[in-house]
């Protein structure tokens, strides 16, 4: 939800001043404010981050990244969930760090259309541009590469960032992403992204969606391993530090580990093992 400013004018704000200090001088309590004000504030300290890759420096993870930025044609458009800007061990800006400036541009949002994103609708529309996203309508994007395309392309690539439920309202509720070439990844990988619960055992973190696709795209398989790296160097520092191994949600219900309280409503239940269901069906 936008939120509207107000702006005073000199004269306005003079005026608005005045009443507030009659008012609390009528009650008696402008002492007492006067006081408070004086108190010094305190800033609480921040720790060091790292400029590249946006790590605490102590944890700075910069010694798994490339030594420069990996030389790719394609050029990532990374649509963000705005919840996924407050979470601590994010993969985007790992991504980022290893490409070059201009090629993975993040844009934080839930809708989107031409009025509010004029530059992401030129993309959108463009006929080079893909969409990452797993579906029935979905083509798969090796079989793009290597039996339609001939030769090698500078595509664009949308991904959209969020959980799987919040990356499935954004891509239904946003038009602007309905792109005649949706694409998805159907090669059965493994997660490595093991310190966060993903839906099903397939699912994968948008660092590895974005390594697998680059690396197809880019027809070169180094840049996957490259850029999965700084994702195992951030799991196995946590793990070192206390972190436990998250399993998916679908391996927790099928056997039984699954710690949190069930919902007492059927359809919701349902709901919940369709989600793991459908996850499954679209990314093979």
């Amino acid at each position: 939800m936008d939120t509207v400013l107000g702006f005073c004018s000199p004269l306005e704000e003079k005026e608005a001043e005045i009443c507030r200090s009659s008012s609390l001088e009528d009650d008696g309590s402008m002492d007492g404010f006067g006081d408070l004000a004086a108190l010094p504030v305190e800033v609480g300290d921040r720790r060091p981050t790292c400029l590249r890759c946006c790590r605490p420096q102590k944890v700075c993870l910069c010694p798994f990244l490339p030594p420069q930025p990996l030389d790719v044609s394609t050029c990532l458009y990374v649509v963000q969930h705005p919840a996924e800007e407050s979470r601590v061990l994010r993969t985007v800006p790992l991504l980022a760090a290893c490409l070059p400036r201009g090629k993975c541009n993040v844009i934080v949002g839930r809708r989107f259309n031409e009025e509010r994103y004029p530059d992401l609708a030129v993309v959108c529309q463009d006929r080079k541009t893909l969409i990452l996203y797993p579906g029935p309508k979905a083509q798969d994007l090796e079989e793009l590469v290597l039996y339609h395309e001939g030769g090698a392309v500078e595509h664009n690539v949308i991904i959209i960032d969020g959980t799987w439920s919040q990356a499935k309202n954004m891509f239904l509720k946003n038009s602007l992403f309905h792109l005649p070439k949706q694409v998805q990844l159907n090669k059965t990988l493994s997660s490595q992204y093991v310190i966060r619960t993903q839906p099903s055992n397939i699912c994968l973190s948008t660092l590895e969606c974005a390594a697998l696709a680059l690396s197809i795209l880019e027809q070169n398989d180094h840049i996957q391993e490259v850029l999965l790296r700084p994702l195992r160097a951030l799991c196995s520092f946590q793990l070192q530090h206390g972190a436990q191994v998250h399993h998916s949600k679908e391996h927790l219900l099928k056997n039984g580990m699954y710690d949190k309280p069930m919902p007492k409503n059927k359809r919701k239940i349902k709901r919940m093992e369709k989600l793991v269901t459908d996850q499954n069906i679209c990314l093979r």
